[in-house]
Parts: C-alpha cells; structure tokens; sequence
C-alpha cells in the first residue's frame, strides 16, 4: 500500500507539472477577453475599413459637441462682453457648422445613427451659461468649453493614431484642426483656469507621474538645436507662426471630396 501511494503522489507531482508547463501554452493560444479579442469582437467590417466601438464613439462625440457648442457660441456672440468672447463664439458655430457637416456624412456613409440632442450634462452647461451675466458668464464659458474641448482632444488623438477606417481616420484629423482652433482660441481669452484643469486631470489618474526631475536651481546647459544637416532643400512651411492665436489652418475639402482635392472641389491637387 506504501509502495502504490508513493506511485500515486509521483503520478500527481508529474501531471501538475505537465499542466504547469503546458498553462502558459494554452492561455497564449485562448485569446478570449484580450485587448485583441475585444477589439475584434466590437468591430464591424465596411467599404472603408473595419469600423471599431472606439470609432463610433468619437463620431458620437463629434456630433454631441456641436450639439451644445454650437447654440453657446452663438449665445457667445449676442451675450459676451468682450471681443474676446465673442471672437471664441464665432470660432465655435463656424467650426461646428463645418465638423458637424463632416460627421453626418460619415455616419449616413456607415449607418451609424446620430444623437439629435445635446446629453443631459450637456444640456447642464448650456443652463450655466444662460444663467450667468458679466464676467462670470466669460469665466464659465471659457472654462466649460476648454475642459470639454481638451477631453475630447485626447480621444481624437488616439482613434487618429488606432482606427482601420478612412472615414472615421479623416474625421479625427479634421475634428483634431477643429478642436485645437477652439482650445487656441479659448486660451487667448485670458479666462482659462489652468489650475483647475490640472487638478481635476490628476484626480482622475491612476498611474504614477514619470519624467525628468525637477529643476533644482541652476540653469543647465543649453541643448543644442535640432537642425537638419547637409545640402537639401526643403519646400515645407511650420504650420503656424509662435504667438499667433488664429493661425490654425481649418481650410478643408468640401465632405465627400477625394484626398488632396482642393477645398470646395472634388478634383484632387496634381
């Protein structure tokens, strides 16, 4: 009996290794309830390349934005106090009017249904805003509007570096020139509670800051410039001029024109 017991708990030791062994094997090939498999899961093939949920979701987005930015804009323009405000305004229903063209097409390319309707906070903000008088009203505005616009500024950027859709991949580039004029042009107003923003940004974070030290004091020495070396020449500008608030570019192709068609044409540029 010692003999078969001894047998037995070998068998078991050679099985739980054998298992053990054989565990990392098997959960590599079952991929279920990975980034991958949910990715795959939550996609949808079309003409212009699968369509994922991340995807949907920033077209949802584009289109609720307009939604309530493009009434507090024009409620900017009769209401604000100053120029500044009003210029914001302005900025807001043309680029809105704009994006939100843009965006319908997408969704009726794709079948996708819109929102009709700011959501309910939404809705909340804009009560804000036609509560609010003076100064207090330029504060909320630029505040409500800079937060909301610098939100949505990082979703743009990842369904811009991720999606597998041309629609959807166009859309983030015109909703990222779009958005950066808005944030450009809020941020001028002087109104921006940059402190604020920072810590409601650091309340939400989860994981541990990483960078460089912080300056102890002295001045360390001047890096040198990053410049290209050689005899070329180059034809390509900056995209925009330091200081200059209104100098992102928001001319675009007419919805539906094929790339690198000039703006208001369909016919692409030789």
């Amino acid at each position: 009996m010692r003999r078969i017991n001894g047998t037995a708990l070998i068998i078991a030791a050679l099985v739980a290794t054998v298992g053990a062994l054989a565990f990392p094997v098997w959960s590599y090939a079952d991929r279920s309830g990975t980034g991958q498999a949910n990715l795959n899961a939550s996609s949808v093939a079309t003409q212009w390349g699968p369509l994922s949920a991340t995807d949907r979701d920033l077209l949802i987005k584009v289109r609720l934005a307009g939604l309530w930015e493009l009434p507090a804009g024009q409620q900017a323009i009769e209401r604000a106090p100053s120029q500044a405000i009003k210029e914001c305004g302005d900025h807001l229903v043309v680029g809105h009017t704009d994006l939100d063209k843009r965006a319908r097409d997408v969704a009726a390319k794709l079948g996708i249904e819109l929102p009709n309707q700011p959501n309910e906070q939404q809705q909340g903000w804009l009560r804000e805003l036609s509560a609010a008088t003076g100064q207090e009203y330029e504060r909320k505005f630029a505040n409500l509007l800079r937060n909301a616009h610098g939100k949505v500024f990082s979703l743009i950027a990842q369904v811009r570096h991720t999606t597998r859709n041309t629609l959807i991949r166009q859309l983030a580039s015109d909703a990222n020139q779009t958005v950066l004029d808005h944030i450009t042009m809020l941020e001028a107003t002087g109104f921006v509670d940059f402190d604020s923003i920072a810590n409601e940004a650091a309340g939400t974070a989860t994981a541990s800051p990483t960078g460089p030290p912080p300056p102890d004091g002295n001045l360390p020495p001047a890096p040198s410039p990053a410049e290209p070396t050689g005899d070329q020449s180059f034809t390509s500008l900056p995209s925009t001029q330091p200081g200059a608030p209104t100098a992102i570019n928001t001319n675009r192709p007419e919805p539906g024109a094929e790339p690198g068609a000039e703006p208001g044409t369909d016919v692409p540029v030789p």
